[in-house]
């Protein structure tokens, strides 16, 4: 007995010098999230019901039956009245383009919201060592970087990052870049911004896997500000507890569902195909494979293994919050019964839908951005944040919330009104008439005159 406890106590001994070793080996490497600001457009970029029926009478290219389609495509996708487009989408310029129209919609995006960043924080520009920026359809000389570095007259050694093409699940891809870099460099404050660039990009042709985009995606972004020093500890909101990553981009189908092309009369646009949901599954279940073990305690894996026939794991052993990306209701839907979360959990992710729409990579933090604004997050509470995007990419994460949250946020003028409790639809109480069979008859240059915009 003698022998064995001393064994144990040598053991408990070794364990305790293992720990603190790492603990200072990994002392500065931790990422923390000192603020963040969505982006909210003004009453002119308000894509409402009136102005929906006005662009979409303006394609020439549609026909009766596609007219029907994009009907029942809104009343199901989840979106309300008050999602923002950019302005030349507005304006009736989206067959040409300019990219000085892109411009425009990414500057106001970013220096609004890093505007109100520098400003809350009382950090700074030139404090800043290193910026990150993700929009995946906006590629320009300069770069997106170096014009904001030229905006606000950063540090010539600032290190800065350009993301593009990585879809919806950018946002994790800069900040896990941003964590590796604090690995090897101390008391750093980085910059990452995540958008999606639409006025270029508004699909004018009929294929209706393509028409869906337009349903879906809206003008939105993000901008955050992280550290390693812990000497602004204090100031942080939440600290970044681990990252998986990962890319089904080598099943065929998988990286089809979600691509920037052409249709056959050269109309570019995005294509977003059926097999969409069941890539984000099994992307999504790879990963978790990965992620749980991380973060949930033994006892439920455990118990997971032992009863694994007909029983789910519980997530919520290790987690008390879920930040589900607000692609679209079906990929809400998906991910819901997946993982067996309940009305609650998804409330967030589809009220996001709802006020802002898709908004890409900036996603996810409008859902964050709606569980402070009812005041859900408290000190030491856990938010698995799930992305999925082009390529085909699962990335998620979990955050530790290190104080209560319950600032000023995008959602602060409406949040009384969510979730609303009225839920007809008004795409369908004023435009419900297109599905009738006399519309058969109907010849598509009348729609616009029946649509009152001829």
């Amino acid at each position: 007995m003698e022998l064995l406890a001393a064994t144990m106590l040598f053991c408990t001994f070794l364990y305790l010098v293992f720990s603190l070793a790492k603990f200072v080996c990994r002392r500065g490497q931790t990422c923390y999230m000192i603020d963040y600001e969505c982006y909210k457009g003004n009453k002119e970029m308000k894509l409402d019901t009136e102005e929906c029926a006005r662009i979409v009478s303006r394609n020439k290219n549609l026909r009766i039956e596609d007219y029907k389609f994009l009907l029942k495509t809104i009343v199901n996708s989840g979106i309300g009245e008050e999602t923002y487009a950019p302005r030349n989408i507005i304006l009736g310029e989206e067959e040409q383009p300019k990219q000085v129209d892109s411009l425009s919609e990414m500057e106001t995006v970013f220096y609004e919201t890093l505007d109100r960043i520098f400003e809350r924080s009382k950090i700074s520009p030139s404090q800043v060592d290193i910026l990150v920026v993700n929009v995946s359809l906006l590629s320009v000389v300069p770069s997106l970087t170096s014009r904001i570095i030229n905006h606000y007259k950063m540090r010539s050694d600032i290190k800065s990052f350009n993301l593009s093409g990585m879809g919806c699940s950018a946002s994790l891809v800069a900040i896990d870049l941003v964590q590796q870099l604090f690995k090897t460099q101390k008391k750093r404050l980085a910059i990452v911004v995540s958008s999606e660039s639409m006025a270029a990009n508004w699909y004018c042709g009929r294929e209706r896997s393509m028409m869906l985009s337009n349903c879906l995606f809206r003008v939105g972004g993000c901008s955050m500000l992280l550290t390693n020093d812990m000497a602004l500890k204090k100031q942080a909101i939440l600290k970044l507890k681990c990252m998986v990553r990962t890319h089904f981009g080598s099943n065929d189908e998988a990286y089809s569902c979600c691509m920037q092309v052409e249709d056959d009369q050269g109309y570019g646009g995005f294509r977003l195909t059926k097999s969409l949901t069941k890539a984000a599954a099994k992307s999504l279940t790879k990963n978790l494979q990965v992620l749980l073990p991380k973060v949930l305690p033994l006892w439920e894996i455990i118990r997971y293994a032992t009863l694994k026939s007909g029983s789910k794991i519980n997530l919520k052993a290790g987690i008390e919050h879920f930040c589900v990306h607000p692609g679209g209701r079906a990929v809400i839907d998906e991910v819901g019964v997946s993982l067996g979360l309940t009305e609650y959990d998804l409330e967030p992710a589809r009220m996001a839908l709802h006020r802002f729409g898709n908004t890409s990579a900036g996603g996810l933090w409008y859902v964050l951005g709606y569980m402070e604004a009812k005041k859900r997050l408290k000190k030491g509470d856990r938010i698995l944040m799930i992305s999925l995007g082009a390529g085909f990419k699962c990335n998620n994460c979990v955050w530790e919330v290190t104080r209560d949250l319950d600032g000023k946020n995008v959602w602060e003028d409406v949040i009384e009104n969510y979730p609303p409790k009225v839920t007809i639809n008004p795409f369908l109480e004023r435009y419900g008439w297109i599905n009738d069979e006399v519309m058969a008859f109907i010849r598509p240059e009348d729609i616009a005159r029946m649509l009152g915009f001829a």
